[in-house]
């Protein structure tokens, strides 16, 4: 067997432990894949095995890393992909040591994501449901108008990840209920109530859906002719970004995740505390959700500002 040939049977070995041991996504699965034959084949270029690679190495594959570009948030994954990677070969006896160990771990700065306010997110939900209501559109324009409202109706009203949003199940409109539950990070379930707006478009968008004769056999909820059988993310970013430049707003200020963000902003801002926002947004660690913090800050400041008797003092 080549080295190259040894180097992608450890790599499966790796991801076949991280999906069943630790339940990663395939999206996660992907990530690791890409990352640790990127990183084999700059060692091949050097006579060398991903498997039995040494320090001095990957010290040199981070470093190709920064000259090439790659912000420090790609070059910390990618370390991370690495440290587990050894992590296992250590754990299952087919190396002696860490060779991740004495590298620096590439220092991150944690940016504030990006932020819709309220009024340009009122804007985009009002364009989707201008086109979703417009007169002489035809069926399969009726039922993708139908969609595109109901997917942004539904990505803000839950905050959901882009990935739980497009695979959700058919199952979710069956249940006519003011709570999903939806399968996240490592397969975990938590439960998302939906507001009446979010409830109204998806109905819409069934009806439509039927209509036009669309997706009646389909398991998902919004199905599409792809590999998955449903509508991608790249596909929804791109519509979306569409859509926000009909709504006037700049398309490089929107994403998915972007709506994201201004899910968990504006709660905080209308007075939701951290734990419930981490619990909605499914994330594992308390610290994941903290990005939020400057979004309390100002909100405990005009709380001051205010209310309080001595704040008109502040000045003098």
């Amino acid at each position: 067997m080549s080295a190259g040939a040894r180097d992608g049977a450890t790599i499966e070995a790796f991801l076949e432990m991280m999906a069943v041991e630790r339940g990663a996504a395939e999206n996660t699965l992907q990530a690791y894949r890409r990352d640790l034959e990127d990183a084999a084949g700059f060692l091949a270029g050097r006579g060398a095995t991903l498997a039995g690679a040494d320090t001095d190495g990957l010290r040199a594959y981070v470093a190709r890393l920064n000259d090439q570009g790659f912000a420090e948030t790609s070059q910390s994954r990618r370390l991370s992909s690495l440290r587990q990677f050894y992590q296992f070969l250590y754990a299952e006896g087919r190396r002696g040591d860490d060779p991740t160990g004495p590298l620096e771990s590439v220092r991150r700065v944690r940016a504030i994501p990006k932020i819709m306010s309220e009024d340009e997110v009122d804007r985009l939900l009002a364009r989707s449901a201008l086109e979703a209501a417009a007169a002489g559109l035809s069926p399969g324009e009726a039922a993708r108008a139908a969609r595109m409202n109901a997917l942004v109706e539904l990505l803000y009203a839950t905050g959901l990840r882009v990935s739980e949003l497009v695979s959700l199940p058919k199952a979710v409109l069956r249940a006519r209920s003011r709570v999903i539950v939806v399968r996240g990070k490592g397969d975990k379930e938590r439960m998302v109530p939906i507001g009446l707006a979010a409830q109204e478009a998806l109905a819409a968008f069934s009806e439509a859906m039927r209509v036009a004769g669309l997706g009646q056999e389909s398991e998902w909820l919004f199905p599409a002719l792809s590999e998955s059988g449903h509508l991608t993310r790249q596909a929804f970013a791109r519509d979306l970004k569409a859509l926000a430049a009909r709504a006037g707003i700049p398309a490089a200020r929107i994403s998915p995740h972007v709506l994201r963000h201004a899910f968990a902003s504006h709660l905080l801002q209308n007075g939701a505390d951290l734990r419930s926002v981490q619990a909605l947004l499914g994330h594992a660690d308390i610290s994941t959700t903290q990005i939020y913090t400057h979004v309390l800050e100002e909100r405990l400041i005009r709380l001051v500002t205010d209310h309080h008797p001595l704040s008109d003092l502040a000045g003098d």
